[in-house]
């Protein structure tokens, strides 16, 4: 018997209905008893061994936004921004402007010929208005209080020099706040994601549709601007909850699960949800409800899985740019897993589910049976847990990845915790305190 269908997760060609998939799961996987997987105190790849706990949220922190090599800010539902260095820890400014929680924040970087570049980051709020901050003086540039409801996504088209803001509307602006051009009114539920596309287009999530919108210019010298509607798609089921581009053809939406009168799990539905996605030009990662799922592009199937990745819903996942992967969960841990190649064997079921593919045409179906002769011979690949960064004491909502100067991670229990290379920040202590002691004399250095 084919396997009940649990949750949505569609690729979208950029011609919009090339190609798209299904990802489907048996019942039985989700019914089976496997447990979390454990790691011991020695922790050998996993360089995190120091952390700094940076306060002075007052409620649940959701979101961190990256705004240059060391700089990041912090935001969530007291409505204040905190902007952090990366390196220190330092608090740098803290934002005060919005009444309400804050639902989106983005940063705008601006790099006219007329003035040197500085970074701003936008920031929306439920007290319907979108503020501008200078991240450099801290100071706030402008306010926008013209909304009908709460803007729940932010989108800086840098190439066009234009921000979007979703909400019951689409709405364009230029970076004075002058608005552009908007959509009519959508829905009550409002666009909940958006996210760029080529030839001006954006992919924008409204409830169980996806809807795509081309930005014309106007054919003067004027700033003028008109939104046009391309195409909805609604193959959807259930309310788009992740929305993510993987290069100039592809973009990867996920969803709730199906509603199915034959599907009778005793499961809240974000365990069986697509709650975040990303990507690099090999594979699409996805997190479905407690668990990690790998889909190769090229290969158009799962590659590797992990089931029962966490305790409970993984919120949010990055590939970094090794072979490495973090999650972090509802379950208030951030986990390091690295994909690692079985030895070639012959083919076999991913116990987990598979992917189905529709396509157009016989070129499509041809190709479909292309990937599949690829499938009879392949390496099998599979996700090793080799960190457990354990810090926060509730529901870790997001993360950010700064290189060397380490990892950021945000929670509901008020906290940002800055995770350190413990080895690296050991030597650069050593390093400091020898150029003191040669800056006073006592010891001789020759570098």
């Amino acid at each position: 018997k084919p396997p009940a269908k649990l949750f949505h997760f569609k690729f979208w060609k950029h011609k919009f209905l090339v190609t798209h998939f299904l990802l489907y799961c048996g019942i039985e996987n989700h019914l089976e008893k496997s447990s979390v997987q454990t790691i011991g105190e020695e922790q050998i790849q996993n360089p995190y061994t120091e952390l700094l706990v940076l306060k002075g949220h007052q409620d649940i922190v959701r979101f961190l936004v990256q705004i240059d090599d060391c700089r990041f800010a912090s935001a969530g539902d007291d409505g204040i921004i905190f902007l952090w260095n990366a390196q220190t820890g330092e608090k740098l400014f803290e934002l005060h402007g919005h009444t309400q929680k804050i639902t989106a924040i983005a940063p705008f970087s601006s790099s006219d010929d007329s003035e040197e570049k500085s970074n701003l980051i936008l920031t929306a709020s439920a007290d319907k208005t979108v503020i501008v901050w200078d991240c450099t003086t801290g100071r706030q540039v402008q306010k926008v209080s013209c909304f009908h409801s709460t803007v729940k996504c932010l989108t800086v088209l840098q190439r066009l020099d234009v921000w979007l803001s979703g909400g019951s509307d689409l709405c364009v602006w230029n970076r004075k706040l002058g608005l552009l051009c908007k959509t009519s009114h959508l829905t009550d539920a409002g666009i909940s994601t958006l996210v760029e596309l080529p030839k001006n287009c954006v992919a924008a999530a409204v409830g169980k549709e996806l809807i795509i919108f081309r930005l014309i210019a106007s054919s003067d010298k004027s700033e003028g601007w008109n939104i046009l509607e391309v195409k909805r798609l609604v193959d959807h089921h259930d309310n788009i909850l992740s929305l993510v581009s993987v290069n100039d053809l592809t973009f990867v939406t996920g969803s709730h699960v199906d509603s199915q009168t034959e599907i009778k799990l005793s499961q809240s539905p974000n365990e069986t949800s697509v709650q975040h996605l990303t990507s690099d030009e090999e594979c699409v990662f996805a997190a479905v409800g407690k668990g990690i799922y790998v889909y190769n592009l090229q290969m158009k199937r799962v590659i590797a899985c992990q089931r029962t990745a966490h305790d409970s819903s993984v919120l949010h996942i990055e590939k970094l740019p090794n072979r490495q992967l973090i999650s972090c969960s509802e379950d208030g841990s951030v986990r390091i897993w690295e994909l690692r190649e079985k030895q070639q064997v012959p083919a076999e079921p991913v116990p987990t589910g598979f992917f189905n593919m529709w396509g157009f045409g016989r070129a499509n179906k041809q190709a479909n049976q292309a990937a599949k002769k690829t499938q009879e011979n392949t390496t099998m690949h599979f996700l090793e847990l080799v960190g457990d960064l354990i810090g926060h004491s509730s529901a870790v909502q997001m993360f950010l990845y700064f290189g060397e100067l380490g990892l950021v991670t945000c929670s509901a229990d008020h906290l940002v915790i800055l995770w350190k290379d413990g080895e690296r920040e050991s030597r650069l202590r050593s390093l400091t305190l020898f150029q003191k002691l040669a800056q006073n004399g006592d010891l001789q250095l020759k570098f």
